[in-house]
């Protein structure tokens, strides 16, 4: 009857009513059409604006790959991998009595527990704070704490006792090998974890859905590096004394591959171990090749030493290091000889952010001491990790997909800074030089690539560059 009616509507109507009512019609399916085919061009235009975007570590076109040869078939880490799998479904416990996190990090026998006990403080600090406003939903919730062997069948044994233990998520490490044998445990277990430690750029290049790193890389550093020493300062020859491990040997990766592109190549590379206090005879070698600044890669013990002997055999060449310099072990170590040196710092220490300054006094009355770079981020990662918590409950799944949506966390304001996360979930946001002066770091923020070099005309003394 409904349809009868309308028919008889439809015949009254003038031609020019139907003509216009023909147009409307046209008019209203061009748009839907429209909405349509700007939905299906979504992931188009997302590569496209991604070509458009700022290189990776504010770096020029001329140290990237084969850039001087040939553009790349295909760019990877644009499109971040998703976790199709199930477990969404899955609802919590009813018997808990708390909210577990685990933590993984060096606390006894690695040259690094110093740095390790910081990062585990900072993570308690979160978590304390959050038990203060109330936890999750009342529950408090509890660190889960692992140590760090620095073996790799000992990282998988750790998170598989974090799964028995029930954790939600956890955090973890410092070395780089535990780390990545820590995320294949993760992957396989299918338990959330947040990086706050390992610089290694291979970290997040993995591709697996079930990770984030909550602190800057070592090409970034390495990008920010070479922008100093080769670009503003002007320094061609450069020799390299780096730590015999892979923190030395991947983090100085990044640097040596971009610094060969503007066709400076090391001098000569030189190796140590960790606890050397002897490297005379690397100084040696470096010195015949009279190059015209040196770069140090290692833990502040080990640099600080070396700068010393690198001094007392009577090289001026400016020295620079990596970010494990900026620590006050490696200003007592290198005393005034520290004055000048230039690295890099994942975080500006001196910043006068009320956030950061507000947890910088509460962190130094809790635990006694100044929060190092591993603290802050540890702090932030947490922070991160137990607001994704409160957002959708207790789901490892459900967690894991609030931490990879990017958007959610997108600018996230923390102590560090603000926290940035490009398409493998690495931390992109900014980097520092610092400096030393006066017996202090003095830090700025590291300056997009500059185009070109200045002149370098010989050797300069120890402090007479400026940043």
């Amino acid at each position: 009857m409904e349809n009868k009616e309308l028919l008889n509507d439809l015949s009254r109507l003038s031609d020019g009513e139907r003509i216009e009512m023909k147009n409307n019609s046209m008019k209203r399916n061009l748009l839907i059409l429209s909405i349509i085919g700007i939905i299906l061009m979504c992931p188009v235009s997302f590569l496209m604006a991604q070509d458009k975007t700022a290189n990776y570590g504010k770096a020029t076109n001329e140290i990237l790959p084969y850039e001087n040869f040939k553009k790349p078939y295909k760019n990877h880490f644009l499109i971040p991998i998703e976790f199709y799998g199930a477990g969404r479904e899955k609802v919590a416990p009813k018997d808990l009595k708390e909210v577990r996190i685990g933590f993984l990090g060096p606390l006894t026998t690695s040259v690094m527990v110093p740095q390790g006990l910081q990062m585990l403080q900072g993570a308690t600090m979160a978590m304390e704070e959050a038990n203060k406003k109330g936890g999750y939903k009342g529950l408090p919730f509890k660190i889960m704490a692992h140590n760090d062997a620095g073996l790799w069948g000992a990282a998988a044994n750790e998170v598989v006792k974090m799964d028995d233990e029930k954790v939600w998520a956890f955090l973890g490490s410092i070395d780089d090998v535990v780390s990545h044998v820590a995320l294949r445990a993760a992957l396989k277990l299918e338990i959330y974890m947040v990086c706050t430690g390992d610089p290694d750029p291979t970290f997040t290049e993995t591709n697996i859905p079930w990770q984030c790193r909550v602190i800057s890389d070592d090409r970034q550093s390495g990008y920010a590096l070479v922008n100093y020493i080769h670009k503003k300062m002007g320094y061609k020859r450069v020799a390299m004394i780096r730590v015999n491990g892979r923190y030395g040997r991947v983090g100085v990766k990044e640097y040596a591959d971009a610094a060969q592109r503007l066709g400076y190549p090391f001098v000569i590379e030189e190796r140590f171990n960790d606890g050397e206090t002897d490297f005379k005879s690397q100084v040696e070698r470096v010195k015949k090749t009279n190059p015209d600044a040196i770069l140090l890669w290692g833990n502040a013990k080990e640099s600080g030493l070396i700068l010393k002997q690198i001094r007392a055999s009577g090289l001026k060449q400016p020295v620079f290091g990596s970010d494990r310099m900026v620590s006050p072990e490696f200003l007592k170590i290198a005393g005034p000889l520290a004055e000048g040196i230039v690295t890099t710092c994942q975080y500006n220490p001196n910043s006068t952010d009320a956030k950061y300054q507000a947890f910088k006094a509460n962190y130094i009355k809790r635990f006694k001491q100044q929060p190092d770079v591993f603290a802050v981020h540890a702090y932030d990662g947490m922070s991160i990790l137990i607001d994704a918590i409160k957002k959708v409950g207790l789901n490892r799944v459900l967690i894991r997909d609030v931490m990879a949506g990017l958007k959610v966390f997108q600018n996230y304001p923390g102590v560090s800074g603000k926290i940035v996360f490009d398409h493998s979930w690495n931390d992109v946001g900014d980097i520092y030089m610092a400096t030393v002066r006066n017996g202090k770091f003095e830090f700025t923020v590291a300056p997009p690539m500059e185009v070109g070099s200045k002149k370098y005309n010989g050797p300069k003394a120890p402090g007479s560059y400026t940043n």
